[in-house]
C-alpha cells in the first residue's frame, strides 16, 4: 500500500540558516508515529513546508502520491491533509459544536454568517443533519460530548486541544498532523489525547504524525514509530524500543532515561 505521506530530502534554507536539511521519511496508512526533538530542531519548519505554509528550499512533498511541494494549503487540505497548531485557534465566544461546524469543509452556507444561521435553522436539510451527527459522533470519540454546549472560553487547555482535533477531523482529514497536542496540559489529560489518538488511529484508519518535544512522554505512548530530528535533520526513525536503544538518541537526548527498565 502507498504511502499517505513520503518526503524525499526536504530542505529549508533562511537566508544563510538552514532549518530543515535533506529530511527524508514516509508515514503509512493507519500509522500514529512521533516527530520528536529539542525546540529549534526543525519540527515545526518541517510541519509548514508539509503543509504548504512554507516553500521549501529543494526537495518533494508527496501526500496521497501527489507531489504538493508548490500547492497552497487549501489545496492540500482538498487532498486529506489537515493540521493542527501549537496554539489552539479557537472561537472563544462560540460553544465547542459550533466550532466544529463552522470551519468544516462543505459547510452548511456560502460564508461565516450563512454558517452561523444555519446552526439554528429548524428545518436543517439531509446535509446539515450529517453534519450535525458526524460532529457529535467526533466528540464522542475524544469523548468531550458532554462539552458540547459549552463556550470553548470555558474549557481547560487541554480541552481545547481536543476540540482543536475533533475540528481537524470534520474535513474528512484521512492524514492528521498535530503539533505538540498536549504542551501546557496537565499529565492526566494529556494521557488522555494520546490514548484517544491511538484509538481513533486504530478504530478509523487515519494516520496522525504528532510533534512532541517530551521525548520520555512520547516513548511510552503506543506510538508506532518515532522519527527523532536534531538540528534540522534525521537523527533516525524507529520503534519507541529502537528509539529507547539508540545509543546516539540517548547520548544526545534522553540522559538516564534509556537506562529505565520499564
Amino acid at each position: 500500500m502507498p504511502a499517505v505521506l513520503k518526503i524525499s530530502k526536504l530542505r529549508k534554507d533562511f537566508g544563510g540558516l538552514t532549518a530543515v536539511k535533506d529530511v527524508s521519511f514516509e508515514i503509512q496508512p493507519g500509522e500514529l508515529v512521533g516527530l520528536i526533538g529539542p525546540n529549534g530542531c526543525g519540527k515545526s519548519t518541517t510541519f509548514n513546508c508539509i503543509s504548504g505554509l512554507l516553500k521549501q528550499t529543494s526537495g518533494t512533498v508527496e501526500v496521497f502520491g501527489k507531489d504538493v511541494s508548490s500547492k497552497r494549503p487549501d489545496e492540500i487540505q482538498k487532498i486529506g491533509l489537515t493540521r493542527t497548531f501549537q496554539h489552539t485557534r479557537l472561537w472563544r465566544k462560540m460553544t465547542v459544536i459550533e466550532n466544529l461546524l463552522v470551519p468544516s469543509k462543505n459547510q452548511f452556507g456560502t460564508s461565516f454568517r450563512d454558517s452561523l444561521k444555519s446552526l439554528f435553522k429548524i428545518g436543517k436539510n439531509d446535509s446539515e443533519k450529517f453534519l450535525i451527527e458526524k460532529a457529535y459522533s467526533i466528540l464522542d470519540q475524544l469523548e468531550i460530548s458532554h462539552m458540547a454546549h459549552n463556550l470553548t472560553s470555558e474549557l481547560s487547555g487541554g480541552q481545547s486541544k481536543l476540540v482543536d482535533i475533533g475540528r481537524s477531523m470534520m474535513g474528512d482529514a484521512k492524514l492528521l498532523l498535530l503539533d505538540e497536542p498536549v504542551a501546557g496540559v496537565a499529565g492526566p489529560l494529556s494521557l488522555k489525547i494520546f490514548n484517544n489518538l491511538r484509538k481513533i488511529v486504530d478504530e478509523t484508519g487515519i494516520s496522525v504524525l504528532v510533534i512532541e518535544h517530551n521525548m520520555d512522554f512520547i516513548l511510552r505512548q503506543g506510538i508506532d514509530r518515532i522519527i527523532v530530528m536534531k538540528e534540522g535533520e534525521i537523527l533516525t526513525i524507529g520503534t519507541p524500543e529502537e528509539v529507547r536503544n539508540n545509543r546516539e538518541v540517548i547520548e544526545a537526548y534522553l540522559g538516564s532515561i534509556g537506562d529505565e527498565s520499564e
